[in-house]
């Protein structure tokens, strides 16, 4: 205990004297319950040394119980599998205004996935050939996906290498006279700087998107996300804090837009069963909705406790600057943390590379990672596309020109390749005991770092 004690008081009287004297010696000290053990040792875990946390278990991500089972079990009893079968009163029908209801809105239009939600919406809007949506190279390809499979053009622009999330400036910079709309991407679940984003929206008269397919529950200024701009678009994946395996949800208080949305996933077919306009097949079935159903009963309940465990890992990483937390807006009150990220800076490890780094860490029993290895920018899709017959005749040579030349966005690259995560729904889901394995394991290996540069062959 004294060790302890004397570590954070070390720790506060370094802060003192300011950051500049931190940065300048590079000596953070432990600011985790390091064990006695792990202290005397000193030895790195992946040299040879006794791990911080061997064999960790975190909770089992995606959660099931009986309950769930007997949820699915009864869709298949009922022989109604489609939600067709069941319009009015099946799970799909049941979900959609349950979620609706948990997020304020008027309605909610149920699809196969994220990127179904997406498209329907591209579509909904009337978004195609000719029109130009602005949007984030660091992100799912789903997000492009949607705004190609309706033969738009994606405009990628860079991020803000702090939040991870589009550079308002970067975004104003870019708008065009066919400019029509911005898919503002809330990544890892936190909200990208929404006030500037709907500010630019109605200065030049664009529709906004939100891809909220990370943050299911999240708030700004007292909003949900999803539900600021004029659409929001979720995943079910099972990946994603509320999940099926695949799915998605569309919502929105424009009534007039959601049966539009309803229409062009339901292959352009409208409630009154009138085909009326070009449309696709994105209708979630009944046995993905009473899985949702299932986890709807308990995702406010983890939803805090991601939270809370999220603000412990925080505050214990604040003021070092070798791993820094994801940057949040103001009026960013709480998030999804369908991943909880930081940038790691590796003047504060040595210079020693982050994969050496996540190696070093992995060894003391706490599995982080890097994320998107490559912005889309740097996928040949943009190679495919300008060489596309609808993409030539629809844009010209000089637009496809430009598209192309206007792809260096070096905060992406940086983000990319220094971006650290911990996969949250299971992890952030455990207990504070967890949390402070997770941080004793970063700061031993911060500790002995002189160590790493002999981990480079391994």
């Amino acid at each position: 205990m004294k060790e302890k004690d004397v570590s954070r008081r070390s720790f506060l009287k370094a802060l003192s004297k300011g950051t500049a004297a931190v940065v300048a010696t590079s000596v953070i000290p432990s600011i985790g319950k390091v064990s006695a053990n792990t202290m005397e040792n000193g030895k790195l875990a992946i040299l040879g040394g006794k791990a911080v946390a061997p064999n960790k278990v975190f909770p089992q991500w995606p959660y099931f119980d009986e309950k769930m089972v007997q949820r699915v079990a009864g869709v298949i009893r009922s022989g109604k599998w489609n939600r067709i079968d069941n319009l009015h009163n099946g799970t799909v029908a049941t979900f959609e205004k349950r979620y609706a209801e948990l997020l304020g809105v008027k309605g909610c239009v149920a699809t196969g996935s994220g990127t179904q939600s997406l498209h329907t919406a591209v579509e909904a809007m009337g978004f195609g050939p000719g029109d130009e949506i602005i949007t984030t190279p660091y992100t799912d390809p789903g997000t492009v996906a949607a705004i190609l499979s309706a033969r738009a053009l994606p405009v990628l622009v860079d991020i803000d290498k702090e939040s991870f999330q589009l550079d308002p400036d970067e975004v104003e910079r870019k708008i065009n006279k066919n400019t029509k709309a911005i898919i503002a991407v809330h990544m890892m679940g936190q909200a990208c700087n929404m006030e500037r984003i709907m500010a630019i929206g109605n200065k030049y008269n664009l529709k906004i998107i939100e891809d909220a397919c990370q943050a299911h529950l999240s708030e700004y200024q007292g909003k949900k996300l999803g539900t600021i701009g004029d659409i929001g678009c979720f995943s079910f994946q099972t990946s994603k804090n509320i999940c099926c395996g695949e799915g998605g949800g569309i919502i929105s208080n424009n009534e007039k837009l959601l049966d539009d949305c309803y229409t062009v996933q339901n292959h352009g077919t409208n409630r009154q069963g009138r085909t009326v306009t070009i449309g696709t097949k994105y209708r979630m079935n009944e046995f993905e909705a009473a899985i949702l159903l299932e986890q709807l009963t308990r995702a406010k309940d983890q939803f805090e406790i991601r939270n809370k465990n999220a603000a412990y890992l925080t505050e214990k990483l604040k003021n070092f600057p070798g791993l820094v937390p994801q940057k949040l807006y103001p009026g960013t009150t709480k998030g999804s943390f369908y991943l909880y990220t930081m940038a790691y800076h590796k003047e504060y490890f040595n210079d020693a590379s982050r994969d050496v780094v996540l190696k070093a860490i992995a060894a003391e029993g706490i599995n982080l990672s890097g994320y998107i290895k490559n912005g889309l920018h740097r996928e040949p899709w943009t190679d495919n596309i300008i060489n596309r017959r609808v993409y030539q005749t629809m844009y010209s040579e000089q637009r496809l020109k430009d598209f192309k030349d206007q792809l260096t966005l070096p905060n992406c690259d940086w983000v990319c390749d220094n971006m650290v995560m911990l996969w949250a729904n299971g992890p952030l889901l455990g207990t504070k005991n967890d949390m402070d394995d997770i941080i004793n394991a970063i700061m031993k290996v911060h500790e002995n770092r002189d160590q790493l540069k002999l981990i480079t062959s391994i």
